[in-house]
């Protein structure tokens, strides 16, 4: 009955889809907790981008930024992204235009957590000196981190399914593979199972974990 997949690269396609998802997942965290200290922050040219940034972004479909970072960066800017084959030019701007996307949700989920840490912390650090950097490197954000381990695992989760937007602009991930094999074979009900199969293997693993992390982390209040 799966005689048919002998022809194709099925575990390589999931591969390709975990370096999405991880690349991107790691620039998203970066990205997106610089995003949330501008949105907090006392100065209003940074609180101001951050927060047109979000807005915008998080309103403009995935597909439309991906599709643009290959139409727009590549073929009309000429953005390579230090790559010089096509198949890796097109997967570091899939991973650029995730980032872009997902950094956006990293911001409000961080955002929210925060708007959690009491604000006598804050000025308790302003009465011994401390500066708005030093304030969210040592006291806020861990904090803000440790309460939001279950938001950013759902960010993470819908990252990963994503990813197949990525094959618009013909990155070899999942969903170019099974659009393939849909074209080319008759397993229609078949071929949807095993990819929808794979990514439970991939995202339900990653909600458990991070959910035991959650509450092992949560910020007693």
């Amino acid at each position: 009955m799966f005689d048919f997949l002998q022809g194709y690269d099925l575990l390589g396609a999931f591969w390709v889809t975990v370096q999405l998802t991880v690349y991107s997942a790691i620039g998203s965290l970066v990205w997106g907790t610089l995003l949330a200290a501008m949105r907090v922050s006392p100065v209003p040219l940074m609180r101001g981008f951050g927060t047109v940034y979000v807005n915008v972004v998080r309103n403009i479909p995935l597909t439309v930024i991906i599709v643009f970072t290959s139409l727009g960066l590549f073929q009309t800017l000429g953005v390579s992204m230090g790559a010089d084959r096509f198949t890796t030019i097109n997967f570091r701007l899939a991973v650029l235009g995730l980032i872009a996307y997902t950094s956006a949700f990293v911001c409000e989920a961080l955002r929210s957590g925060i708007n959690t840490v009491p604000l006598g912390q804050v000025e308790a650090a302003r009465a011994i000196g401390l500066g708005f950097p030093q304030i969210l490197r040592i006291i806020v954000l861990p904090q803000a981190f440790r309460s939001v381990v279950g938001p950013l695992a759902n960010v993470l989760i819908a990252l990963t399914k994503n990813t197949t937007v990525a094959a618009a602009i013909g990155v070899a991930e999942a969903a170019l593979l099974m659009r393939e094999m849909i074209e080319n074979e008759a397993q229609l009900i078949l071929i949807s199972g095993i990819f929808a199969v794979g990514f439970i293997c991939l995202t339900l693993p990653t909600g458990l974990f991070l959910g035991w992390v959650a509450k092992k982390v949560a910020v007693r209040r």
